[in-house]
């Protein structure tokens, strides 16, 4: 209780942000009040206005400031690949590396049973539809290597089983420069198995 209500109040509202623990909302809350009064006012007008534009593309679900995003409405895409990945972000991921030039499918989360969260609470049902609209020869599963960024996989896979689609699942094992004696088992076995001739 040192420092004024309103001063306070930001550092309990910073708080609540994910990976921002008190001290470091409070250093934020510093940070700000020492900010020319242009800055502050351009990072509450910054916030009010994501909340206000960005919305969910209609077709792929990422994020968009319009129906459909950047990546659905660029004619130059390849159609027939579809990249799936649990949320938009991993969408930014896999953009900023440039090595996909298809489109995407945003499930919104992962099959975790433990959580409550089943097939009708990700967009598992709109990916087969996608599927079943015919453009699209092959799905790449991106989704986590954890338990249950595998096991949407495999069910997405066997989702798809009946239509005349390849399904394909990211790669995974040891990262280019890693030292394999600080690799973790279930990497280091995922590596084994998905091995390629040279």
């Amino acid at each position: 209780m040192h420092y004024p209500q309103s001063i306070l109040n930001l550092i309990k509202n910073l708080a609540k942000l994910p990976g921002v623990g008190e001290k470091t909302a409070e250093r934020l809350a510093m940070h700000i009040l020492r900010s020319p009064r242009q800055e502050a006012e351009q990072l509450a007008a910054c916030i009010l206005d994501i909340r206000q534009k960005v919305r969910i593309c209609s077709v792929c679900f990422a994020l968009s400031e319009t129906e459909t995003c950047h990546v659905c409405s660029d004619p130059s895409r390849n159609i027939s690949l579809l990249c799936v990945v649990e949320q938009p972000a991993d969408m930014v991921a896999i953009e900023k590396s440039g090595s996909f030039k298809g489109l995407y499918h945003v499930l919104s989360g992962v099959l975790s049973p433990m959580n409550g969260v089943g097939p009708d609470n990700i967009r598992i049902r709109e990916l087969i539809e996608r599927t079943r609209e015919g453009d699209i020869k092959e799905i790449i599963i991106a989704t986590g290597t954890n338990v249950e960024g595998e096991a949407t996989a495999s069910y997405i896979a066997q989702c798809i089983l009946k239509y005349p689609v390849k399904v394909t699942r990211i790669a995974s094992g040891v990262p280019i420069g890693g030292d394999l004696k600080y690799v973790d088992q279930v990497t280091l076995r995922r590596a084994m198995e998905t091995r390629h001739a040279v």
